[in-house]
């Protein structure tokens, strides 16, 4: 079976689920048995996926294009934002030593990847690529599978392509993918909306960086990473970063 085929049998096979419940004559777990992809996690009783929680042992990073001569394109947000967020994906990676694989399209001509990220992997190689499908090269996909990975978490320039082709091409080879929205951006609004609705059609999950940070941290009982989350959402999580400084402020003069 292909792999768009194999995508289309899981959402077919949950939304006869659905109708099975709704008209009492089944489980969406009975109706979606045996469906979904190698990589994916397991179907509940619900008919949605179990949730495994995206770690630094199970996922790997992959950032996408963020150039200059890209970013100059994009529409869909504020780039100061998309830098921001971008950078604090990239330094939560670091933080909690998740796999990162970097990529970028034609250098020489579009630059190379921002110096915050670069900043971030000092000395960590760039796959430069000539496709605007990041998973047709075949450095690229093979950095991806090096580290074993079953969920890649993904943010790129642009949305509607240079995310969505290898976010749906990754989905077809099956792999769990988490398109982060606010670390990437659109040539318009539009653009990257539509994007998105598309791949969350698809079965990608679309999530924010900060929201990526606190799945990796799950539990301020784990102490480690706390100071390097704590910096992280003070360079870079507006007010509730500063209301943090604030409090370290506060709490050194008792």
């Amino acid at each position: 079976m292909s792999g768009i085929t194999s995508r289309r049998s899981v959402l077919a096979a949950s939304a006869a689920g659905a109708a099975a419940v709704v008209a009492g004559t089944g489980t969406a777990n009975a109706a979606g048995a045996g469906a979904g992809s190698a990589g994916a996690s397991p179907a509940g009783a619900s008919g949605r996926r179990h949730w495994d929680p995206i770690s630094a042992k199970n996922s790997v990073f992959v950032l996408v294009d963020h150039q200059p001569s890209l970013l100059a394109g994009v529409n869909s947000h504020p780039t100061t934002t998309v830098v921001n967020n971008v950078t604090g994906l990239a330094k939560a990676a670091k933080v909690f030593g998740v796999p990162t694989v970097l990529t970028s399209v034609l250098s020489e001509r579009g630059g190379k990847l921002i110096p915050q990220i670069r900043d971030v992997f000092p000395g960590q190689e760039v796959h430069d690529r000539t496709t605007l499908n990041a998973w047709e090269d075949a450095n690229v996909v093979k950095a991806i599978r090096k580290t074993g990975a079953k969920k890649i978490v993904i943010a790129a320039l642009w949305t509607e392509i240079c995310l969505t082709y290898p976010a749906l091409a990754a989905l077809d080879e099956g792999y769990e993918v988490y398109a982060v929205t606010d670390a990437s951006g659109g040539t318009s609004v539009e653009a990257h909306d539509m994007a998105v609705r598309r791949m969350a059609d698809e079965g990608v999950v679309p999530i924010t960086w900060n929201a990526v940070m606190g799945e990796l941290q799950r539990d301020w009982s784990h102490t480690a990473t706390i100071p390097g989350v704590a910096k992280i959402n003070k360079e870079h999580f507006g007010a509730f970063g500063a209301i943090l400084d604030l409090e370290e402020q506060l709490l050194s003069h008792h």
